[in-house]
């Protein structure tokens, strides 16, 4: 077991003046970390940040895992299964929070804060648009190192794969969503989105051709659905038609052509994010007014404000209601509702992340040769060093390649 996190990655002590090739060597020995899973507390959050064989995975090189007591019953992950993969089964939040790495899915409470010893590591979501500056002086004021899943890429710093996982799921899950309320179980119109011989297919709008759009598109083409695809880059149009290898129904973002293409729309995904902050939505309640009575909405884009006028947020326990006879689905967690097929996803990701941070010797190492895992810290031992959420709370925040270039 490892005592305290490496914060600092420097040391006066041992080998403190030693030439500069051994010291490198010593940088780069193995540390054996102490991470913990912790349960999730946040409304709707089913997922697990780690899942049984990520946990055998880090076992197996050398570092110590321990399991908060039922953190993966949501995912239908049983304490059992880790325990036979060599986690360690706790029923003390005091023990969980006091590890040197602690893991989650949902941001920590601000309990959760107060229960944390101090110069920790702690990887979750940060989900800025629900946070207060309370909750990011709590973390500052403990010294905790915190990486965002959000932020955080890969490293050739290309792509955010914890998110765009998550997004792929929200894509094809939309579409599948989508179908149980167009038919008679969800008190729907009754039809069955797709297509099949001798029957006009479901027409579906997506806006957006991300990774949410791109894979809500190829679960709809599919099932045999019409698809027309909507974004204010042609640039990304054009990509994604060349991912998918066919010509859809593609077109830049006008009013006038959503409003046209609504009017006979079946399912309409929102998958795009607004390209100006002065922007509220993308579809007005007047276009919205318009569409077929029955039809269905999903907006993906619900916890960054949303894709429409009428969005309201929902949750799962009520994960609808009906404007303009118009079905609202805005729940803004969806990988949540296939929480055990979401966990894999995250597991798969950030349990390479984690032998990474044991593999490289300490934190500054990880930092200097994984810029794509420094873009993901917000907070480094105590100081902020997002931009973005200094400027949201009006805080003071540094470059952390300028605080951790002095090591």
């Amino acid at each position: 077991m490892m005592g305290n996190a490496d914060m600092s990655g420097f040391s006066l002590g041992k080998g403190g003046f030693m030439p500069q090739e051994e010291k490198l060597e010593i940088g780069r020995k193995k540390k054996n970390l102490r991470i913990a899973i912790a349960k999730e507390s946040a409304f709707d959050e089913n997922r697990v940040a780690l899942a049984p064989h990520a946990v055998e995975l880090l076992v197996n090189n050398g570092h110590d895992v321990i399991v908060e007591k039922g953190a993966g019953e949501s995912a239908n992950f049983s304490d059992l299964l880790y325990s036979e993969v060599g986690g360690l089964i706790v029923d003390d939040k005091n023990e969980i929070f006091a590890s040197d790495v602690i893991v989650k899915v949902a941001p920590l409470s601000e309990k959760e804060i107060d229960q944390l010893k101090g110069n920790q590591i702690v990887l979750s979501f940060f989900q800025i648009g629900t946070q207060k500056r309370e909750y990011v002086e709590k973390l500052l004021k403990k010294k905790i190192t915190a990486l965002a899943y959000e932020y955080y890429t890969d490293r050739k710093e290309m792509g955010m794969p914890i998110v765009q996982s998550m997004m792929e799921i929200s894509g094809s899950a939309s579409i599948l969503i989508a179908a149980e309320y167009l038919s008679n179980a969800n008190s729907g119109k009754g039809e069955m989105l797709g297509g099949i011989s001798g029957i006009s297919p479901t027409e579906i709008v997506i806006l957006g051709a991300g990774t949410a759009g791109e894979f809500a598109t190829r679960t709809a083409l599919g099932l045999g659905a019409s698809v027309k695809v909507f974004d204010c880059s042609v640039s990304r149009l054009r990509e994604l038609q060349e991912r998918l290898g066919s010509r859809i129904y593609t077109s830049i973002i006008q009013p006038r052509i959503i409003s046209k293409a609504l009017k006979t729309a079946d399912v309409v995904i929102g998958a795009i994010p607004l390209e100006d902050e002065k922007q509220s939505y993308v579809v007005s309640e007047e276009a919205i007014k318009k569409m077929k009575t029955f039809s269905v909405i999903i907006d993906l884009r619900i916890d960054h404000g949303g894709c429409f006028e009428t969005s309201e947020l929902t949750c799962f326990e009520k994960p609808i209601f009906r404007k303009h006879g118009v079905v609202h689905y805005c729940v803004p967690n969806i990988p949540s509702r296939v929480a055990r097929t979401a966990s894999y996803a995250l597991s798969n990701i950030l349990g390479q992340v984690l032998l990474e941070l044991g593999d490289s010797g300490g934190l500054i190492q990880l930092l200097k040769q994984h810029k794509g895992f420094s873009k993901g810290i917000y907070s480094y031992n105590g100081v902020l060093t997002k931009e973005s959420i200094a400027k949201k709370f009006g805080l003071p925040f540094q470059d952390i390649n300028l605080l951790i270039s002095a090591f």
